[in-house]
Formats: C-alpha cells, structure tokens, sequence
C-alpha cells in the first residue's frame, strides 16, 4: 500500500519585523538604524543598525553610544500586526489558506501552491514578490513541518522531504528559541540548562531518549524534542468541532475606530471563550472574520503555540480590525470600510482537561488581583510577613526552598539545577512540618534507633506522635545522611531519614505517609498526599 505524502510547509518571515514596523509606522528611510526596546533593552534592530554594533538584549543608553543616530521605538504589538496586514493581505491574495503565526510570520500548505505554481521553488518566490509589492523584505522555506520549515525561511531554503532532521542537526541548540511563537517564554532558560549538561547542537538533543526528556525535564522540554526530531509538533486537528462555538456581533454603529475596536474585541472574546469554557475546549487555532460597510470580506487565521486566552483572543481581534481598517485595503487603495459585521470562529480546539491553569486560575486580572492583595497584607504586617516560596539547591526537601520577601529578587539560595548527590527522590513531602518530635519503636516496645552502620537497632513497628500512636503499614531506609559534619552545630552520631507508612486508626482516614530525619531522635520532616 503506497504511503501517504508527508505534509509540506511553506513559511514566509520577514527579518526584524519589529524594527521594519516601527520604520513603516514613523515613515523613516530604509537605511536609518531602527532598534525595538522593552524594559530598557533592545528586542530587535534591523541591519542599519547592527552594523553599528547594536544586539539584541543590550540597554538603550549603550545602543545609543554605539548608534548616536539609532531610532528608538517602543516594543508595540498592535502596531506590528497593523503594519503587517498588508503583507499578510497580499499573501493570501495569492495563497488564500495561509495561517498568521505572529507578525512577520505566515505559515501556508506547499502543496497546492506549488501545484498550481510549477515548483515549490516558485511558489516561495512568487510569495517574496508578493510581499515586496508592498514594501517588506522576506525569505521563504519549505519543509515537512512548521518548525522546521519556519528556520528553513530564515536561511531562504527548501528542505527536501523526509531530511528536516538532517537539517536540523548540525544548528546550534539557540536554534530550538529562535522562533518566539512557536517556543514557551522560558525557553531560553531551558537552552542554557542544555548548554550546562554539554549538549551544543539541536543534533545532540534530539539523540536523548524521549522517554528521559519527559522524566526530567519540563512540558516545553518534550515539544522542543519533538521539534529537534522533526516530529510535527501540531497537525491540524480532524476532530469535528463542538456545535454552536461560534461568536458573531453587529456593532451599531459600524466600527471605524481603533478604539472601538478594541472594545468590542474584549466583548466578543469574552463571549467566545464563554462558549469554550462550557463545552471544556481551548483554541488553538483562531479564524478572525469581517465584512465591511462596502461589502468587503476580511479572513485571517492565527495560528498558536500555546491556546488563546481571553486577552490573546481581544488582542488579536484588536490588530487585525486595526489592520483591515487602516492597513491600506480599502477599495480605493486608502483606509477600509467600517466593519458591520464581526465573527470568531475556533479552527481548532483541544480538550481544555489537558490543559494546567496556574495556581491562581488564568493570568491576567486574577494573579493581578492576588498579588495586589498580598502587597496590602504586607504593608500591614512588614516587609517579611509575606514571602514566596523560590526553588532552591539542596538534599532535603525543606534545603530546596529558599523563602524571599516579596517584592525581592526571586534568587534561589544555591543552583537548583546543581548535582545533588544523596538528594531525597521525587515526589517531595506535600506538606512541611520543621521540629515535629515522634517516637518509633520496636515489637516490644523499644525505641528504634540508627546505628553507626546505617541500620535500625529493630524492626519499627509503632509510631508516637504527641498523644496519638500508630501501628506502621510499611517502612523504608534508613538513609544516611552524610553532609555539613564539620559545622559546629552537627549534632553527634549518625544523621539520616526514613520513610513511614502508618496505618489508619480504625472508622477513621488518618493514614498518612511521613518522611522522618533522624539526629540522636527522631523527627517529622514532612507530610506526603
């Protein structure tokens, strides 16, 4: 049975299109060094100014001593998506079924367009005509997947079928965070653990086990591996939709204001999400459509890594009406129609059961609400009342915890990401309980202790705790512990911990599995659920 074609990619990306929207939005000459900043650091620059010796990552008075004639703007996401419109408009003039991963970024099934354009080579350069027609500069790649396929486009390359993985290999392992949209925010962190354990290329990650990147490392970690394998990260979903997710709105009057656009962008993704939460999906893939007072029809698809929050929805609703109104399609060349009609309709949902929400429910108003809380309760109590929990470097659970007051820097007390030799294995105590004093004894009533050679002096069978005495399911250790003995507080004779399963008191659910440390007593170290 013949087998069936892998899937091809075409990816259009337009270098430093942060910079090249700031130019466009400012009007500057194309030779005029522009650089991006947030938070008083450079995001991205064009080649203008690289040659002037800014990077990315340097602080603004540094890029200005370098470039004394360096354009500033500010990191603006709003601005890049209306500018890219027109980019993005004369693509799907050609290619209709292209999918927007960021600005700057489309993504487009290969096939049909090199069918219908001779040659995947020529429906690439096609695409780079188009987008130069309106003033951008862009490279084209084409591979098997959207990840490869997006790296391909930076190097204006086809990736033969079935050689992505070869490809990839001999990259730099930086390649796995060069594409923001398709990589987690701490991706970044996650390449330099990578660089740490001596792995340089995407080539030599890509050999680990998949089965040891999921143990040990962290969601993203298993979709960079994915990535570093050529695995397709996301094929289009085939499952059939859930009825009536659909979101649809009638401004009256028409929209022909930023402003109000964003207005009802935040209404509508409200509604759509609404509509999610009840059938338990979440969107990966967003179709964002309009119909404008002439008659005008508006299509963009957005295409995401992670799923679409309420605020990604209304941002994104937000930079597209922005871009149809003023991204120059209007009929005449000039502004668009107003928009009568809105409609958001999810492309592509995942089972919302998959998913993790934070601690304190979805980003955004709530963690801002939580934390705005917290800064009252320590303006009441002090400065240290309120602290957080940072993960930590050490051997006991309670050693890899450091507590900061909040507000201060979130630095760990030793490197969490050190090698540990002797550290309790996972999972760790769910609840900590410092100086908590417990008796263990034997069959006849001895108490148990560890001898110099790691050993019980008996068999445990009973634990005390304060008035409460519990027969012992099940035992493990003792463990040694063998560190700080030169410290002057050490305390005399053996160190060490052991695990405990008690046996619940009868008509009652008070079975509990305790991780004791041993220093001439014994103690509770922690509680596990």
């Amino acid at each position: 049975m013949p087998q069936p074609k892998a899937q091809r990619i075409l990816a259009l990306w337009c270098p430093d299109w942060p910079a090249a929207a700031a130019a466009a939005d400012a009007d500057l000459a194309p030779d005029r060094p522009v650089a991006v900043l947030h938070g008083n650091r450079v995001v991205a620059c064009n080649a203008p100014a690289r040659a002037d010796g800014v990077r990315r990552g340097m602080k603004r008075r540094e890029s200005q001593a370098r470039c004394p004639d360096l354009h500033v703007a500010q990191a603006d996401e709003g601005r890049d998506a209306r500018v890219f419109e027109p980019v993005a408009g004369a693509v799907a003039a050609l290619i209709p079924l292209i999918e927007v991963l960021r600005p700057g970024l489309v993504v487009i099934p290969a096939r049909g367009a090199a069918r219908f354009f001779g040659g995947e080579e020529q429906a690439a350069e096609r695409l780079v005509d188009a987008a130069s027609s309106v003033g951008a500069e862009s490279l084209a790649g084409i591979a098997d997947e959207v990840f490869t396929a997006a790296l391909a486009a930076r190097r204006g390359v086809v990736v033969p079928p079935g050689e992505s993985a070869a490809f990839l290999a001999p990259l730099d392992i930086a390649e796995l965070g060069a594409e923001p949209a398709l990589a987690a925010e701490d991706r970044t962190d996650f390449i330099d653990l990578l660089r740490r354990l001596g792995l340089r290329t995407v080539g030599a990650f890509a050999a680990l086990s998949a089965t040891d990147v999921a143990t040990r490392f962290g969601v993203d970690a298993i979709a960079a591996h994915r990535q570093a394998r050529a695995v397709a990260d996301r094929p289009p979903s085939t499952a059939a939709l859930p009825p009536g997710l659909e979101a649809e709105l009638r401004p009256d009057p028409p929209i022909d204001r930023v402003d109000a656009a964003a207005f009802v962008g935040r209404a509508l993704a409200s509604e759509l999400h609404g509509k999610l939460s009840a059938a338990g999906v979440a969107c990966l893939r967003l179709e964002v459509s309009a119909i404008a007072e002439n008659g005008e029809r508006h299509t963009r698809i957005w295409r995401c890594a992670e799923p679409l929050t309420p605020d990604g929805t209304a941002d994104r609703v937000r930079w597209q009406i922005d871009g149809w109104l003023t991204g120059g399609r209007g009929e005449q060349g000039g502004p668009g129609a107003p928009i009568v009609l809105l409609r958001l309709e999810p492309v592509e949902v995942v089972d919302a059961g998959a998913l993790q929400a934070g601690m304190w429910g979805d980003e955004g108003d709530g963690a801002a609400r939580f934390r705005r809380a917290l800064v009252r309760v320590q303006g009441l109590l002090g400065g240290e009342a309120v602290r957080m929990g940072v993960r930590s470097g050490g051997r006991g659970p309670a050693e890899r915890v450091t507590w900061v007051p909040l507000g201060d820097e979130t630095v760990p007390a030793l490197d969490p990401d050190a090698p540990w030799p002797g550290r309790m294995p996972e999972p760790a105590p769910a609840v900590l309980i410092p100086g908590a004093a417990v008796t263990m004894t034997d069959a006849a009533g001895n108490a148990v202790r560890v001898t110099e050679r790691g050993g019980f002096t008996g068999e445990p069978t009973h634990l005390t705790w304060g008035s409460r005495d519990w027969a012992l399911r099940w035992w493990a250790g003792p463990w040694l512990v063998d560190e700080r003995w030169w410290a002057p507080d050490a305390a005399a004779g053996p160190r060490a911990r052991a695990q405990v399963l008690l046996e619940p008191a009868p008509g009652r659910d008070d079975g509990r599995a305790l991780l004791l440390q041993y220093a001439g007593g014994w103690e509770v170290e922690g509680v596990y659920e």
